[in-house]
């Protein structure tokens, strides 16, 4: 009976992340290590930091097992730009979000406001669990497809009576 070595040991925990066609394993970690690190637990190896600008780095993301190339806590996706605050109405894409962002317009004419809003399609990272109402703060970062520019940094739970597309919240 042979003992497993270490990378084996590694690639053993790593089996249920591996849900994909293509090897699942962060950029910044070298999973063939000869040395034994001070960062390496019984778990492997994590690469996570601290996006700044006030935002504290989700518990799953420093002690899940994801793997998530954009995600702006456990890959090299920057927060620069604008952060925005929204409501989530749809979470029916994979590892995407849909959030609405309400507001007035005035209408000089009728010297009155009136309601508008936007949807905009924002990363969701695997470390949050987000339902639709949920309070969103996102943050501009590269893009990251066609429409998603922003990345989720912040999720409030919030309890939404009715329909979240017809309700009406600024921030």
């Amino acid at each position: 009976f042979k003992t497993p070595k270490e990378g084996s040991l590694l690639l053993l925990l790593m089996a249920d992340v591996q849900v994909e066609k293509a090897f699942q394993k962060q950029e910044a970690v070298f999973l063939n290590s000869k040395k034994l690190k001070a960062a390496k637990t019984s778990k492997g190896v994590r690469y996570y930091k601290d996006v700044g600008l006030g935002f504290k780095t989700p518990k799953e993301a420093i002690e899940g097992e994801y793997v998530d190339k954009k995600c702006p806590f456990t890959s090299g996706v920057s927060i620069r730009g604008r952060i925005l605050k929204g409501v989530c109405i749809s979470t029916k894409m994979h590892r995407t979000i849909i959030i609405r962002r309400d507001y007035m317009h005035y209408v000089k004419k009728y010297s009155r406001y009136e309601k508008r809003h936007r949807n905009i399609p924002v990363h969701c990272s695997p470390c949050f669990t987000i339902k639709e109402g949920d309070i969103v703060v996102a943050g501009q970062c590269r893009p990251l497809s066609k429409t998603v520019r922003f990345n989720v940094l912040k999720v409030t739970p919030n309890e939404v009576i009715g329909n979240v597309r017809k309700q009406f919240m600024l921030f």
